[in-house]
C-alpha cells in the first residue's frame, strides 16, 4: 500500500493572473452532481486528466489528492501591492505594529482577513502576532466556544485538532495570515519610513 501525502498548501501572491501566465498550469476543478466547475484557487503543474472543454482537471479536486496529485492554491493578497521589495517586506515584518489600530471598526474593516470580525477583536484585544492568529482560529466555527475563554485557556485549545473535524484553521496558516495583517497595519501607520 503506497502512502499519499495530504496536503493543504496555500501561495499567497499580489497578482495570480500574472504568476500562471507564466507557468504551465492545469486549473483544479470542483465537481458536483455531475457538473465540473473550476476550483476558485487550486492549481496543478504536473500533469492531470484533461476535461476537453473546460481546460480543467477531469478529476475533482478531493478525488485527486486521494490518487496522489499535489494542488496548490494560489491566491490574490492585496496586502503585497504596496510592498516594494523583499527587503521592504522583511522590515514591515520586523517592526511591531500598533496594536490599538485594531481597536477602531473603520480600519479592522480594510485590514485582510479580519475585516467582518471587529466583534471578536474587540473582544479579545490582541497585542501579538500570536494572539491574532489565535483570533484567525476562533473566527472558524470549531474554535468559536474559545471566544469568552482568557488567553490561557485559548492559548491551550485553540490549535488541537477538533474531534469531530469540524473545520478549523491550522497554526501554521494563521501565523502566516497573522503576518499579513500586520504588514498591513504597518503599512497603514505611517509610522515606518523605508
Amino acid at each position: 500500500m503506497v502512502n499519499i501525502a495530504k496536503t493543504d498548501i496555500d501561495i499567497d501572491v499580489k497578482d495570480r493572473d500574472v504568476l500562471l501566465e507564466k507557468l504551465k498550469h492545469i486549473p483544479a476543478s470542483i465537481i458536483n452532481n455531475g457538473e465540473i466547475k473550476k476550483h476558485n484557487t487550486g492549481v496543478y503543474f504536473t500533469d492531470i486528466p484533461l476535461h476537453p472543454f473546460t481546460k480543467t482537471a477531469n478529476i475533482d479536486y478531493k478525488e485527486a489528492e486521494d490518487r496522489g496529485y499535489f494542488k496548490l492554491d494560489i491566491l490574490n493578497v492585496g496586502v503585497y501591492e504596496k510592498v516594494k521589495d523583499e527587503n521592504h517586506l522583511q522590515k514591515l515584518i520586523d517592526q511591531e505594529p500598533d496594536w490599538s489600530l485594531l481597536e477602531h471598526k473603520e480600519i479592522v474593516e480594510q485590514l485582510f482577513h479580519i475585516h467582518n470580525h471587529f466583534d471578536i477583536l474587540s473582544t479579545l484585544k490582541p497585542k501579538s502576532v500570536e494572539q491574532l492568529a489565535a483570533v484567525l482560529a476562533i473566527i472558524r466555527p470549531a474554535k468559536r466556544h474559545l471566544l469568552k475563554q482568557n488567553w490561557d485557556d485559548i492559548n491551550q485549545n485553540v490549535w488541537k485538532k477538533p474531534k469531530d473535524n469540524s473545520y478549523y484553521f491550522k497554526k501554521s496558516h494563521a501565523i502566516g495570515y497573522a503576518l499579513a495583517i500586520c504588514v498591513q497595519m504597518n503599512l497603514m501607520s505611517n509610522r515606518q519610513s523605508f
